[in-house]
């Protein structure tokens, strides 16, 4: 197998999951502060668990990602003094300026998803 799937990245695929949908949810019920933190606190740290915890320093603190690092950390300051909806656009900005790199990659994977992929490739 190209990428092997251990149990440390399933589990920070969950979190990743779950930092996505309450997230998600946090938006949905007009920007609900709550939600939205912990949608951050568990997008995180799926995020390390996903790439590993010295690979997500070096995302974060690459000279090349400062502008998405500054932008995102300012988004999550934003959110926690209570000002979510400035907070939630400038952590979007800097979660594409930091893992713009990714698409390609996550394209050809999403692309092998038996609907989905046929959704991908015949629309786009």
């Amino acid at each position: 197998m190209a990428y092997e799937l251990t149990e440390q990245k399933k589990v920070g695929l969950g979190l990743l999951g779950f930092g996505i949908l309450f997230t998600f949810l946090g938006v949905v019920l007009f920007f609900d502060r709550g939600l939205l933190a912990l949608g951050n606190i568990f997008w995180l740290s799926g995020v390390a668990l996903l790439l590993g915890w010295r690979s997500t320093v070096n995302v974060f603190t690459s000279r090349a990602n400062v502008k998405g690092s500054a932008s995102f950390l300012i988004g999550l300051f934003f959110l926690f003094v209570r000002w979510p909806i400035l907070g939630i656009v400038l952590e979007l900005y800097g979660c594409l300026v930091l893992f713009g790199g990714f698409w390609p990659t996550v394209k050809v994977f999403l692309c092998e998803v038996p609907i989905l992929g046929w959704v991908i490739q015949y629309l786009f």
